[in-house]
């Protein structure tokens, strides 16, 4: 652990995957039920590398092992280290987290003891539209932020909640971005609705508490994973990390749904998919789609050192 002068260094993985259709986040137990991300400090003395320090405590944790990993953000907000997220750290220490985001198509049954795979959706259930706009926003998250917005002291205040509520929920006709993850996580925290404000401020509402809590601020942490990831397959071939080494294009499709949180439409995907030149059929056929067999695809590897690579397109089902 790094604690000089009051500053100690934790590093986290959000480890990402999609298994039959449901995008999945490895978590390991975390008190009394709860779930948080494979974390643990960074020892200067055995860690030569940040990186070396994380794939060791995912491997402790999690019992898994990772491939290739980016670092994702340096997370160091003041307030964030309550609670400390169980780092051997002093209490005034100042926690720095330095978060790293993998891919891997194995969301296998992790050994006993170990990580345990959960639906990403169950901690961000506003982000699922894969069946239409949830019921949760319209029920729930809507009018719980309209009471935020009308509770603001000032016209000014309440103009500025507003106006955050339009740009993040979309509210007022504004529409939805997908890429805001993040944005709509920490608005709902600034309103009270999730259980780490109630936790953390002892100022939440105790009406509304949305999706699952994690441990410590590791469900942000989440949220800025999650915009990244849907951001990054419109710009880099990265949705094929998440897939087997042989697919078919409807489960390429449905592994892009489960990501981007909305339902794409077919033809337009298929046609922008065949420009991009990253799939190739197999001549291998796939008897277990429930009806006629599927021609297998495989990713064209060798089509990253042709050119610049772009991602994928996700063009809205209208």
């Amino acid at each position: 652990m790094s604690a000089t002068a009051g500053l100690a260094v934790g590093l986290n993985a959000v480890i990402l995957s999609v298994a039959a259709d449901s995008p999945q986040l490895l978590v390991v137990p975390h008190g009394a039920g709860g779930a948080a991300l494979p974390f643990g400090p960074f020892d200067p003395d055995r860690h030569r590398t940040f990186e070396i320090g994380l794939r060791e405590w995912v491997s402790e944790q999690a019992h898994f092992q990772l491939g290739f990993v980016e670092q994702l953000y340096t997370f160091g907000d003041r307030g964030r280290e309550a609670p400390l997220a169980d780092l051997p750290a002093p209490s005034e220490a100042r926690i720095i987290s330095v978060g790293y985001l993998a891919l891997t198509p194995d969301a296998t049954e992790r050994p006993a003891g170990g990580g345990v795979w959960r639906d990403w959706y169950r901690f961000f259930p506003w982000e699922d539209w894969r069946g239409g706009k949830p019921a949760l926003l319209t029920d729930q998250i809507e009018p719980a932020l309209q009471r935020w917005i009308d509770g603001a002291e000032g016209e000014g205040r309440r103009e500025s909640r507003r106006d955050r509520a339009r740009i993040t929920f979309g509210i007022d006709g504004r529409g939805w971005n997908e890429e805001r993850c993040l944005d709509r996580y920490e608005l709902l925290y600034s309103a009270g609705l999730v259980a780490e404000a109630v936790r953390d401020r002892a100022d939440g509402s105790v009406e509304t508490l949305l999706g699952e809590a994690m441990a410590s601020d590791h469900r942000r942490i989440v949220a800025t994973a999650l915009s990244r990831i849907r951001a990054k397959i419109k710009y880099r071939p990265v949705i094929f990390d998440l897939m087997p080494e042989r697919f078919t294009l409807s489960a390429l499709q449905r592994t892009a749904e489960a990501v981007i949180g909305y339902p794409l439409h077919k033809q337009n995907f298929r046609r922008a998919l065949d420009r991009t030149g990253f799939v190739v059929g197999t001549g291998q056929m796939d008897a277990a789609t429930g009806g006629r067999p599927a021609e297998l695809f495989r990713f064209r590897r060798e089509a990253l050192k042709e050119g610049p690579a772009s991602g994928i397109a996700t063009p809205r089902l209208r």
